[in-house]
């Protein structure tokens, strides 16, 4: 056996290629494995000093919450600007929560403050445009409230996949509607008369 080929046969590749090799082999057939269904897609804007902390105290604490909320770090919720939310839906989120310090204990004074009125307003517009306001949220937490932010965010993801999928959330695409062959204009008649 050439030294190459040797050497390819104990590499950690080849190990790993033929692990994957009996995995495949060893795999259920396709068909019988029923689809997941599509789990909710919560988007949390969190701020670094406290919620965002107390969410990574829930991690350490090993505090199970549902792994379809996505953690957005900021600096503070103050910086959560109404456009970062709707874009959250438009791309796809059924919820969206927003996650600050206690209030009067804000690093940055009062954006926690100016989130709690940005959301309050995001939630009468999302009512009127057919999503509902009950899709967002707004909660305070210290970085010493693990347990809580893990209750919290179960409890979204409860009332979201009661609710359902997002009216907002895209469709899976479709195929492009083929337009009608453009009409060839009919021959005009020489202006010479004959």
């Amino acid at each position: 056996m050439p030294a190459d080929a040797r050497q390819a046969a104990h590499s950690p590749a080849s190990g790993v290629a033929a692990a994957a090799a009996r995995d495949v082999a060893a795999a259920p057939d396709a068909a019988a494995v029923p689809a997941p269904t599509p789990a909710v897609q919560i988007v949390a804007f969190t701020c670094f000093y406290c919620a965002y902390a107390a969410a990574d105290l829930a991690g350490v604490m090993r505090l199970a919450y549902p792994p379809s909320v996505k953690l957005v770090l900021l600096p503070c919720t103050g910086a959560v600007d109404p456009i970062y939310i709707l874009r959250a839906f438009e791309a796809g989120a059924d919820g969206v929560l927003v996650a600050g310090c206690l209030e009067g204990q804000c690093h940055y004074q009062v954006g926690n403050l100016h989130a709690r009125s940005r959301v309050r307003y995001l939630k009468a517009r999302l009512e009127e445009a057919g999503i509902g306001g009950e899709r967002l949220e707004m909660v305070n937490l210290s970085s010493a409230q693990g347990p809580q932010f893990a209750e919290v965010a179960r409890e979204m993801a409860a009332r979201i996949t009661a609710l359902g999928p997002s009216p907002a959330r895209p469709t899976a695409p479709q195929p492009p509607v083929e337009e009608p062959a453009a009409r060839q204009p009919e021959e005009q008649p020489d202006g010479d008369g004959a």
